[in-house]
């Protein structure tokens, strides 16, 4: 057996060489990826003209800039990631979730409606989105610290805010850019970038209608008591009935609808049961209307049922669910334009989502009692 390295040259040409040829006298080795050396060598410029060319920078010849155009296109050169990172900066935003706020199918459809959207106002100034999933608020104040000490993202978001929320003390700390989504104490303040929704407006206006109903005993069964759109919706709720002398019992949950069928065979089933039933979600307000069709209570003429947030469960339903709009895609949207705003430095901005009116459907009417 001969030794490849000891055959004569014109042998080796024969048997062919060990590796291809460049495909451009100069070009890289196919085993490697080029770089821009690679094409300023054989474009016969230096790597400043390459960049100056590659990025559409003044100071280069039109035929300059095509030829190394050309060379680049020949030799399949891409730009570094990581070397762009390090010129312009990460150019990508942070979002954390915490598990409990996709444990849901309910909550996993509106979170996804609501990173599409975001996503679709980042891609416009070339913004990447990064998701994490993580198991509390201290695990994501954590991983926002460390994201910004490697300076990784531009902007972090935070979602599902909560009454006394570590992760925005924690960012303030930072100083690190941050957009809330859905308000909490201390953001309304305009201190903090922020995305609102207007639960508030939307809970006054469902109280009124339930009272132009003639209902009085109403009932608010809502997700965990800590996060900060219970609060805003109960608050709002219960005010605008006791200014015509209703009530309001709220029952809290961590969101599931087997925790929302739970609590209303329980309140169905008490001494005094309400004779209206608000409840937070799509898939709370299906279990609420099963667990009334078992227990014998019909609705909407014993009980009037409302969801906080529409879907095709609630229409499909039978009766089909009055409801108030969901606003996931708009509060995407608006979210990713605040985040636009912090990028422009802009100070505190904020953006309002309203919610629309509400889709009055068979499961409510006239209290009967």
């Amino acid at each position: 057996m001969t030794n490849p390295a000891s055959d004569p040259p014109a042998r080796r040409a024969a048997n062919g060489p060990a590796t291809a040829p460049p495909t451009r006298p100069g070009g890289p080795s196919p085993a490697r990826r080029p770089t821009i050396v690679d094409v300023a060598r054989a474009a016969g410029v230096s790597t400043a003209v390459v960049s100056y060319a590659l990025n559409g920078r003044p100071g280069v010849s039109a035929a300059t800039r095509e030829r190394v155009l050309r060379v680049a296109d020949e030799f399949g050169w891409r730009p570094s990631a990581a070397a762009r990172s390090m010129r312009t900066g990460s150019r990508a935003v942070g979002l954390v979730l915490d598990r409990s706020a996709v444990g849901t199918p309910a909550e996993a459809s509106g979170g996804l409606e609501f990173v599409v959207a975001l996503q679709e106002v980042l891609v416009t100034r070339d913004l990447a989105l990064v998701l994490q999933v993580v198991d509390g608020p201290e695990a994501a104040s954590a991983l926002y610290a460390e994201w910004w000490a490697e300076r990784r993202f531009d902007v972090m978001v935070v979602t599902e805010a909560l009454e006394d929320d570590p992760r925005i003390d924690a960012l303030r700390k930072l100083r690190a850019p941050a957009v809330v989504v859905g308000g909490a104490p201390g953001v309304d303040d305009n201190a903090v970038a922020a995305a609102t929704v207007g639960d508030g407006e939307a809970m006054v206006r469902v109280g009124r209608y339930l009272l132009e109903l003639g209902h009085r005993q109403v009932a608010l069964v809502t997700g965990p008591a800590d996060r900060h759109q219970t609060h805003v919706r109960a608050a709002a709720l219960g005010h605008v009935l006791r200014t015509s002398d209703g009530s309001l019992l709220h029952e809290v949950t961590d969101g599931s609808p087997e925790a929302a069928a739970g609590v209303t065979r329980r309140l169905l089933t008490g001494g005094q049961p309400p004779t209206a039933l608000v409840v937070g979600t799509d898939q709370m307000a299906v279990a609420a209307l099963d667990v009334a069709r078992r227990s014998g209570v019909s609705v909407p003429w014993d009980l009037s049922l409302v969801s906080a947030n529409d879907s095709a469960l609630c229409r499909l339903a039978t009766p089909s669910i009055t409801a108030l709009p969901s606003v996931s895609v708009a509060l995407g949207t608006a979210t990713g334009q605040v985040v636009l705003d912090v990028l422009d430095g802009a100070q505190g901005p904020r953006r309002d989502v309203p919610v629309g009116a509400l889709a009055v459907r068979g499961s409510s009417g006239p209290r009967t009692g």
